[in-house]
């Protein structure tokens, strides 16, 4: 595997952007797989131009590279430029500046064809277009996955849910990942407005009012499950995320990692998992504008659970009006936005505390959860809400507990779950297209009568205050969920959890 450095590829976007703030810059694309083959090829064919390379100009981290593997070399933090004539040394004195390496490698040419050059001989004379337009198309077989059938909340193991939730918001899927996060740099320049731990990151676009939203999220469990559904819930979820924050969810980029492809059960993962993405991108306005693919991820004969991971970004019109997640202040009003049915099925909580790992995922209404991220977008910007989160993994109790052990001071909650559900399954189903709200008991009217308006469920579901979370007669304090939270990654790494 290549070795990524973090603080070489900011240096490098750094230098891009100073370069591309002068007239220097004809055409720029990054190398990624492939390396500097893919990224020249497919510069030189969308030009309609050839290229005459010189293999001896290219900075090396190796000493005896063969042609062949300075062409495939994927070696991280680099860009491929085409420059105006003369320009060269205003490029350089730049990327000198930054400390990068920077060197004049070829020459655009009329030919259409790659020609590169070892030591003053010709070592390759390919045309461009046969590579960069005609790669192999593979319809290959592949069989659907059985549907899995529905769980029954009453068919699973009713636990106390303070000594449920305490056992869930220390598994690996919900554990807090501040030990990661505190190790890099996420204030530069001071323009990060939303910080690690939220829904998703807020970024001030410099100079401005602005600010774009960004997260990445996917629940392999649901696709392996359910490929479709679990494509739909993961384009849902980047969806409900940016919505939590106030953004206006733009575009996604796509990165599908999956097993071998010529195993027909894992074809099928993608296909589904694929169908299900573009619909969500298409009914939810939430366009594909870039991705990659990842396969035959397995290890002695194993695949990895399929992922087709899902980032997204937003826009943020007035930077001041971004929500968080953490609760403000005791003696608010708990909002749930969203439809609760309990559904446990492919649930952490079936996972964790019955030790199963079975059953369909949580469906996707695509048109309620456009609804849902209108109405909440529109109440923070309305400025109704003081904070927000979206219901996810572990479900309500989970979004809770959460937003409770963010806040300053711990600020607790109390619950009245309602008698229509088994209270396991209130607490703890996983059904998609829900948000919790902290509102105001000034602004607690309106809200409800948006949401009306929104033919959107909302219902008030609990007060802010203390510093315990209650519900069904039982109770557990924030700080016992904050220890277990915090320490479960430290503690995995052989380090001792300190200063949090």
């Amino acid at each position: 595997m290549q070795v990524g450095d973090p603080f070489t590829e900011k240096l490098l976007i750094e230098a891009c952007l100073e370069l591309m703030s002068t007239d220097a810059i004809v055409a720029i694309q990054d190398m990624g797989a492939a390396g500097l083959t893919s990224s020249s090829f497919e510069m030189a064919s969308k030009g309609g131009l050839g290229i005459e390379m010189d293999l001896d100009a290219v900075p090396m981290r190796e000493e005896g590279m063969t042609p062949y593997e300075i062409m495939l070399s994927e070696s991280q933090e680099r860009m491929l430029m085409v420059l105006k004539p003369g320009r060269e040394a205003l490029a350089k004195a730049i990327m000198d500046k930054w400390e990068l390496d920077f060197a004049v490698v070829g020459v655009l040419t009329d030919s259409g064809r790659m020609v590169l050059k070892r030591h003053g001989a010709v070592v390759a004379d390919l045309p461009i277009d046969p590579l960069a337009l005609a790669s192999p198309e593979y319809d290959r077989p592949w069989t659907a996955p059985a549907k899995r059938p529905v769980v029954d909340a009453k068919d699973v193991p009713a636990v106390c849910p303070a000594e449920a939730l305490k056992i869930l918001v220390a598994c690996p899927d919900l554990a807090s990942r501040r030990w990661i996060y505190s190790q890099y740099d996420h204030m530069v320049m001071g323009d990060t407005v939303g910080r690690p731990g939220g829904d998703a990151a807020v970024v001030r676009i410099h100079g401005t009012d602005k600010a774009v939203g960004i997260t990445t999220d996917v629940t392999p469990r649901y696709v392996l499950a359910d490929p479709y559904e679990g494509g739909r819930q993961a384009v849902a979820e980047a969806y409900r995320n940016l919505s939590a924050v106030g953004a206006l969810p733009m575009a996604i980029t796509d990165n599908l990692n999956f097993g071998n492809p010529e195993k027909p059960e894992i074809m099928g993962q993608i296909v589904e998992a694929i169908r299900g993405m573009g619909q969500a991108c298409t009914e939810l306005d939430f366009p594909v504008v870039s991705g990659n693919v990842s396969l035959y991820n397995e290890t002695q004969g194993n695949a990895i659970l399929p992922t087709p991971a899902v980032g997204g970004v937003g826009l943020l019109e007035d930077v001041s009006k971004a929500v968080s997640v953490p609760f403000k202040s005791a003696g608010s009003n708990i909002v749930l936005i969203g439809e609760t049915k309990g559904w446990l099925g492919a649930s952490l909580y079936l996972r964790e505390i019955a030790k199963r790992e079975d059953g369909a995922p949580p469906p996707v209404a695509l048109h309620r959860e456009r609804r849902a991220g209108e109405l909440v977008r529109q109440l923070i910007g309305d400025g109704l809400v003081l904070a927000c989160h979206d219901v996810s993994d572990g479900g309500l109790l989970v979004a809770v507990a959460e937003m409770s052990m963010a806040s300053d001071g711990h600020i607790g909650a109390q619950l009245d779950a309602p008698h229509t559900l088994p209270l396991h399954a209130w607490c703890f189903g996983e059904d998609q297209g829900r948000y919790v709200l902290e509102v105001s008991d000034n602004d607690l009217a309106s809200v409800l009568e948006e949401a009306a308006e929104h033919d959107t469920t909302a219902r008030v579901i609990g007060k802010t205050g203390g510093h315990v979370i209650s519900v069904g007669g039982r109770a557990v304090p924030v700080s016992e969920l904050f220890e277990a939270n915090e320490g479960w990654l430290p503690s995995y790494m052989g380090e001792e959890m300190s200063g949090h």
